[in-house]
C-alpha cells in the first residue's frame, strides 16, 4: 500500500513540474465590416498560433474572455470582464469571429501606433 501512494504521490509531483497554461491569449482587430458599415455585434480576433482557417474550426464554440482593469471597485474588484464565444472563421488566414455578451469597445482594438 506504501508503495501505490509514493507512485501517485511522484506522478503528481510530475504532473506539477509540467503546468501549463490554458489559455491563449488573443488580439482585438476590430469589428466585422463592409467597405462603409461595421457591425459591433461581431468582433474579429487573432487568436495566438493560429495561422489557418482549419486550427481556426477547432475553436469554434469555445468561450472567450476580455478583462480589463476599471476605475472604481465593484464586487471587491478592480477588474471586469466581458464573456464571449468564438463563432466561425473569417477569411484564412486564421482569424475568427467572436460574438461577445456586450458589444466591445472600440479602444479594446490592436490601433496602428
Amino acid at each position: 500500500m506504501k508503495i501505490d501512494l509514493m507512485s501517485k504521490k511522484k506522478r503528481f509531483q510530475d504532473r506539477m513540474k509540467m503546468m501549463m497554461r490554458l489559455y491563449v491569449r488573443e488580439t482585438v482587430l476590430g469589428y466585422k465590416r463592409s467597405k462603409s458599415n461595421q457591425y459591433p455585434n461581431t468582433s474579429l480576433v487573432q487568436i495566438e498560433g493560429v495561422n489557418t482557417k482549419e486550427e481556426v474550426a477547432w475553436y469554434a464554440g469555445k468561450r472567450m474572455v476580455y478583462i480589463y482593469k476599471a476605475k472604481v471597485k465593484r464586487n471587491g474588484s478592480h477588474y471586469r470582464c466581458i464573456w464571449g464565444k468564438v463563432t466561425r472563421p473569417h477569411g484564412s488566414t486564421g482569424v475568427a469571429r467572436a460574438k461577445f455578451k456586450s458589444n466591445l469597445p472600440l479602444s479594446t482594438t490592436a490601433l496602428p501606433p
